[in-house]
Formats: C-alpha cells, sequence, structure tokens
C-alpha cells in the first residue's frame, strides 16, 4: 500500500472565531494513523476564512474517517469536507 495526501476544509462557525487557537487544537487533535503536513487559510466570504487541513495517511481501509471524525468534535467548527486526495509516488 502507498500514501496519500488528503485536503480537509474546516470551516468555522463564524468570522469571529480564533483561527490560532482553531489551528493549535486541529494540530493536537490529529489522530496517530495521519501525519499533519500543513494548514493553509483560504478566504470564503464576508470575513468568514476556512482552514484547510493538508495531511498523509495510508492507503487503506477506513482512509480519512478518523481525521474527519476528529476535526468535526472540535469546538467552534460548523463543518467539514475532504476538498482533494491524491496518491503520493
Amino acid at each position: 500500500m502507498g500514501e496519500v495526501v488528503a485536503t480537509l476544509r474546516i470551516m468555522p462557525e463564524s468570522p469571529e472565531v480564533d483561527l490560532d487557537a482553531l489551528k493549535a487544537a486541529i494540530e493536537a487533535a490529529m489522530p496517530d494513523d495521519a501525519e499533519f503536513h500543513e494548514i493553509k487559510e483560504e478566504p470564503i466570504a464576508f470575513g468568514l476564512v476556512a482552514l484547510d487541513l493538508v495531511f498523509i495517511i495510508e492507503d487503506g481501509e477506513g482512509g480519512t474517517e478518523s481525521t474527519e471524525e476528529a476535526m468535526g468534535n472540535l469546538d467552534n467548527v460548523a463543518s467539514i469536507e475532504i476538498t482533494d486526495t491524491r496518491r503520493l509516488m
């Protein structure tokens, strides 16, 4: 099996959410089966900024589920969505 790089878009509940605190919570909540790579900020509209979490996982059963669950359970997160997956060569 190989590795997959995935991007998970994390939408804060509002523009008032402290993005630095949310970034720290995201890094701390990363499950053991995923390797943190980076977080990019993506302006959406009206001051709302999404966080794109890029991480690496093994290409196997379960895929991104553990990371999606961990990020979805964080405070101040309105929604999550996998926006990209690519196999690493």
